[in-house]
């Protein structure tokens, strides 16, 4: 307990988690702050860029093994299965409409790549290494969330959806999964001289960027508080707090069979606890119309992302030293 203490206090007081909260406050104080949306869009390819490139660069130089392969399919059946438990523990919670209900488990079904880099930022502060290909996860578990969003939808709501092959090639086409993606071949193709060619552009300014991105964050996720808080309730909020601990316990069976580093661990429970707020709202647009984006944006963005910036990333390091 006093070590998750420790690295909860560390990390509040880190300066993405302080510029995140800097954002909030501007936000829910109606200040004029604002990054402009052009910017914002920049700052996000530029972090799923440089994580994309950095994790193909570390599978150059360790090697393609079947360890990586398993972890990959884990990964993808931990992102189907994850919407069903979401969709069963709200149902049992709320009386959000069913529409509702499967859109927002297909968003804690896939990933926050912002979470993720915010979670690698403090394994490197603890000297904590990992294995390079978890971040090709991130892409590999954008996907089959979504599918198990739109299955329960037309199953349980009966929602007049699209059709499907149009939803799945908009996700699969979608601009940060095609940067990630991309990004994590080419970085898997230059190897260690790629990315020391790339230095002065993927790590060094990583930790401001994303600074910078944490700030639009929190003024958006402080607008959703302020203005959706009669559209999400307690039950909804609770759940929201929750959820993560659930996903992080189901992919503790797949992590006790991969036997990864602490690092490696680390990284795949941030990655299950995490809830999309790019990928899937966009394929929910698309796919649901009828489910409301005011609830599950604020659900992924306004309560759960907060949660895992600042009390979830520490709690995951230490659970994952505790699983070694």
């Amino acid at each position: 307990m006093d070590q998750i203490f420790s690295l909860v206090l560390n990390n509040i007081t880190s300066p993405t988690v302080l510029f995140f909260g800097l954002g909030i406050g501007a936000s829910l104080l109606r200040s004029e702050l604002e990054i402009p949306q052009s910017v914002a869009k920049l700052l996000s390819i530029y972090l799923m860029l440089a994580i994309g490139f950095k994790g193909g660069s570390a599978v150059a130089s360790n090697g393609f093994e079947l360890k990586m392969l398993a972890t990959l399919a884990s990964c993808a059946a931990l992102s189907f299965i994850t919407p069903f438990v979401a969709y069963f523990l709200l149902r049992r919670v709320s009386n959000l409409p069913a529409v509702d209900v499967a859109a927002v488990a297909a968003h804690y079904g896939s990933i926050s790549v912002v979470t993720l880099a915010a979670a690698m930022q403090v394994l490197k502060q603890s000297g904590l290494d990992y294995e390079g290909y978890i971040l090709a996860a991130a892409a590999v578990m954008e996907f089959p969330a979504i599918i198990s969003g739109l299955w329960l939808a037309r199953q349980f709501a009966r929602s007049e959806t699209l059709d499907e092959s149009g939803v799945l090639n908009h996700v699969f086409l979608n601009g940060s999964i095609v940067v990630l993606f991309g990004a994590f071949v080419i970085g898997l193709a230059s190897g260690e001289q790629g990315l020391s060619d790339l230095a002065p552009f993927i790590i060094d300014p990583f930790n401001g960027v994303l600074c910078l991105f944490l700030l639009d964050m929190g003024i958006i996720a402080g607008r959703g508080i302020r203005d959706k808080r009669n559209e999400i309730g307690p039950c909804e909020i609770g759940f929201g707090l929750a959820m993560p601990m659930f996903s992080v316990l189901l992919s503790s069976v797949f992590i006790l069979i991969l036997d990864l580093s602490v690092g490696g661990t680390a990284l795949l429970f941030t990655l299950a606890a995490s809830a999309s707020y790019i990928a899937v709202p966009a394929a929910m647009r698309l796919a649901l119309p009828s489910a409301n984006p005011a609830i599950y944006i604020t659900m992924s963005l306004g309560v759960t992302f907060p949660f895992n910036l600042t009390i979830g990333i520490p709690t995951y390091i230490a659970l994952a030293r505790f699983l070694s």
